[in-house]
């Protein structure tokens, strides 16, 4: 029997956490109506006992079998845990759950997996797509994600976040020995039923959510990384509609080493298309995002300052509007104090600026709406992180 290697993670983080979100009245008297009185502002905060500050809480089980002539088959089960709450745990391994046959053609990836575009999100993230400070291009494409798209009730949120993972997926990666090229190609099964003639559809007409196809391609030599993704995500179908929600999503982002200090950037476009075919074809609808997060780690002694400033656009393409675009930036600082290889202290804070309708915030309750919009939100963190 050949060698059979294997071990199991757990990667713990628990901390405090404090949110606060702020809506504010944008009118004001005027001729047309001069007697409304401005509504002022009113704020939604909450402090909790968070798990996943620096880096998300999750337990795994990782194996490699040496099939012999450079060959290895593998396998790689993650799940999500709770710290804070014991609640979330080995129910399911949501995260990843795959199996791998790899040589010198590279790899074959079967399972659950993280889909391309979002790995260029974290892997240029300087603080690392977690706490107040995530990347706020990854925040803005997951609530495109999930527009028009009804969220299953008791599901966990790791599931229907399809901006960041995607199940029933095929994978291929290039060997690690191309000179510092690297690169990946996947393609995830909508496993929806198909009926034919299409006129004997069923009720349960989705016909296409689920299906994704990606890819990315980059470079990492010496003190530079630089990668390209690409990914056209299916998030609804009904076919007696003949109505497709899909979003695309291309990022480019870039990290160098100096030493001293590593440099971190990104820019970002995605589109939401609801795609209607036949007679109503007219009433087709665009949403349109493009942003940019540039970023810095500087080693300090035994720790690392981490900094981020990202914004984001929405154009909703409305004929003769002349309401400006939403728009947010954010701007993140944290410091990471390591105590050994496997342990650390941290402390984050972040800060959104929301304008003409955008709502993005830190995390935290939601933001009063009514006659208000999202205006502020502001969040701290800082806690441990153990890793064995």
């Amino acid at each position: 029997m050949r060698p059979i290697f294997g071990h199991a993670v757990r990667r713990g983080r628990c901390g405090i956490s404090g949110y606060s979100n702020k809506s504010t009245d944008p009118k004001s008297a005027t001729l047309a109506n001069p007697f409304y009185r401005n509504q002022g502002s009113v704020t939604a905060s909450q402090r909790v006992l968070s798990n996943s500050g620096l880096a998300s809480s999750r337990v795994g089980f990782r194996g490699v079998e040496d099939l012999g002539g450079g060959l290895a088959a593998s396998f790689w089960l993650e799940s999500s845990i709770t710290n804070d709450s014991g609640q979330e745990g080995i129910q399911s391994f949501a995260r990843r759950s795959t199996v791998s046959l790899s040589g010198s053609f590279g790899e074959i990836r079967l399972g659950r997996d993280i889909n391309a575009t979002f790995t260029n999100d974290f892997v240029f993230d300087p603080l690392g797509v977690n706490g107040v400070g995530v990347n706020l291009l990854y925040r803005a494409g997951t609530a495109m994600s999930k527009m028009g798209v009804p969220q299953s009730a008791g599901v966990s949120p790791v599931l229907t976040n399809a901006y960041a993972r995607s199940s029933n997926m095929v994978s291929y990666f290039l060997p690690p020995n191309l000179g510092g090229f690297y690169g990946q190609v996947q393609y995830a099964f909508n496993e929806k039923t198909q009926t034919s003639p299409g006129v004997l559809t069923p009720a349960a007409t989705d016909t296409r959510s689920g299906r994704f196809v990606g890819g990315r391609f980059g470079y990492d030599r010496g003190p530079l990384n630089v990668a390209l993704a690409l990914s056209r995500n299916t998030l609804l179908s009904d076919y007696l509609t003949g109505t497709t929600l899909r979003q695309d999503t291309v990022n480019l982002g870039a990290a160098y080493d100096l030493g001293v200090a590593k440099l971190f950037g990104e820019v970002s476009r995605i589109k939401n298309r609801t795609i209607v075919t036949g007679l109503a074809a007219s009433t087709a609808s665009d949403l349109d995002l493009s942003g940019l997060m540039f970023g810095v780690n500087v080693p300090v002694g035994p720790g690392v300052i981490r900094a981020s400033y990202a914004k984001v656009r929405y154009d909703y393409h409305r004929p003769f509007n002349t309401t400006p675009d939403p728009k947010a930036r954010q701007l993140a600082l944290s410091y990471v104090h390591n105590l050994s290889k496997r342990t650390a202290l941290y402390a984050s804070v972040a800060r959104i600026d929301n304008r003409n309708g955008a709502a993005l915030s830190v995390g935290g309750p939601s933001f009063v709406s009514g006659a208000l919009v999202p205006s502020r939100s502001t969040g701290y963190d800082f806690g441990l992180r153990h890793a064995f």
